[in-house]
């Protein structure tokens, strides 16, 4: 059996234990939208004025697309660790030629599908309310596709590091919560405490969030960007291969 073979054969797994949890699938793509009715709603309150939401909406595309890349591949790799764990399948896994890399290479593509559809569907409800001013760009897959990986690497590390499928849960909304807002998507720097500034740079979703809204709002080219987030997609996937267990 070759690697490819064994991929597939884990994502396609993956993808099918997927579309049973339908609670899962409705709030994988319909989080996102309830965002976008909530936030739209305030930013078309004042679309050119000032204060936190004084952007017109389009500006707001990398913070839509943040929640997106961020939250799904955190709590779906932690979960899946978690179960994993749970029902001792890490090691029947470890009686197959599959590796740890195998594992969440499978799991990361089938992140990937599920978090393009629903980036798609956002991106197509943004296009209706702001008239069709958002930039599409080859760039923006692949700033998707590289999130993605740095948060499915990140999910595995904290399914290792906690106990429970409820402390996956935990841990990956106390990580996400505050990076959502602190990486250059809905606040900007300029309206966060000095000191804080230099933080903002440490954290991979501020180098989507500036790549995307470069791409989609601003029609700039953003390959410097996209360089540093691809850095950090290959160095959280592989120390999240390594947390996943094999034997």
């Amino acid at each position: 059996m070759s690697r490819t073979s064994r991929v597939t054969a884990e994502a396609g797994a993956a993808w099918r234990t997927f579309l049973r949890r339908r609670t899962a699938v409705f709030f994988t793509f319909g989080f996102p939208l309830i965002l976008v009715a909530i936030f739209g709603i305030i930013v078309q309150a004042n679309p050119a004025g000032g204060g936190l939401f004084g952007h017109p909406t389009s500006f707001y595309v990398p913070g839509y697309l943040a929640v997106i890349v961020l939250f799904t591949p955190l709590s779906r790799i932690g979960s899946a660790f978690a179960r994993y764990r749970d029902g001792n399948r890490f090691q029947k896994l470890s009686t197959t030629p599959a590796t740890s890399r195998e594992w969440l290479a499978a799991h990361t593509l089938v992140n990937i599908a599920i978090i393009i559809l629903a980036s798609t569907v956002v991106l197509g409800v943004l296009e209706l309310l702001v008239d069709g001013t958002i930039g599409l760009s080859p760039l923006l897959l692949l700033f998707i596709i590289l999130a993605v990986v740095v948060f499915c690497g990140l999910g595995a590390i904290l399914g290792r590091i906690t106990d429970s499928q409820d402390g996956v849960v935990a841990a990956s909304n106390a990580i996400a919560l505050p990076l959502v807002f602190l990486s250059e998507t809905f606040v900007m720097p300029e309206r966060l405490p000095t000191w804080f500034r230099p933080v903002i740079g440490l954290s991979p979703l501020t180098y989507f969030s500036r790549g995307v809204r470069k791409v989609t709002y601003l029609g700039q080219p953003a390959w410097s960007d996209l360089l540093v987030l691809a850095m950090f997609a290959a160095l959280v996937f592989i120390l999240g291969a390594s947390a996943v267990p094999q034997e």
